[in-house]
């Protein structure tokens, strides 16, 4: 058999020598500095499919029209959000914020867009908004996080 480990040893060392090393080494924790975002993506990605189905889920299609518009519509801006996120992250970063506000909206959607809402669609809304909401604060932290990064490397 073959001893590789020679190979290993002689492949690293011309690695470390090379020209270009730390600025490729400075641009892939560039790149990677920007994922920290991603450990939100998901769940903000999943609390935006649920808040598109929740209307079904819940039960309130029939008696809440206006407010399942509403959900179907924010849900699904919230899912194109967290995918934005994961697909740019540098380019998104500043939308952060919009996340918060989604949450925010959601709290308090039921009683300006629904009409009469009863204590499920009260407790839907509210509870996936704080949800939300927290999200939108720890991407606004790790996109804070990301920017200093990048301010300190370049």
């Amino acid at each position: 058999m073959t001893d590789v480990s020679h190979a290993r040893t002689v492949e690293r060392t011309e690695m470390t020598g090379h020209p270009d090393a730390m600025e490729m080494r400075a641009r892939y924790d560039r790149v990677l500095g920007g994922k920290d975002v991603m450990f939100v993506d998901a769940p903000v990605f999943l609390a935006g499919l649920y808040v598109a189905v929740s209307p079904w889920v819940v039960g309130f299609t029939a008696g809440q029209p206006d407010l399942m518009i509403n959900n179907l519509i924010v849900g699904l801006a919230l899912a194109v959000l967290a995918l934005g996120f994961t697909t740019a992250p540098e380019r998104m970063y500043g939308l952060s914020w919009a996340i918060c506000a989604i949450g925010a909206w959601l709290v308090i959607s039921p009683w300006i867009v629904g009409d009469s809402p009863d204590g499920g669609v009260i407790l839907s809304n509210v509870i996936v908004g704080g949800v939300v909401f927290l999200l939108g604060l720890a991407s606004v932290a790790a996109a804070a996080k990301a920017r200093g990064a990048m301010k300190t490397t370049d």
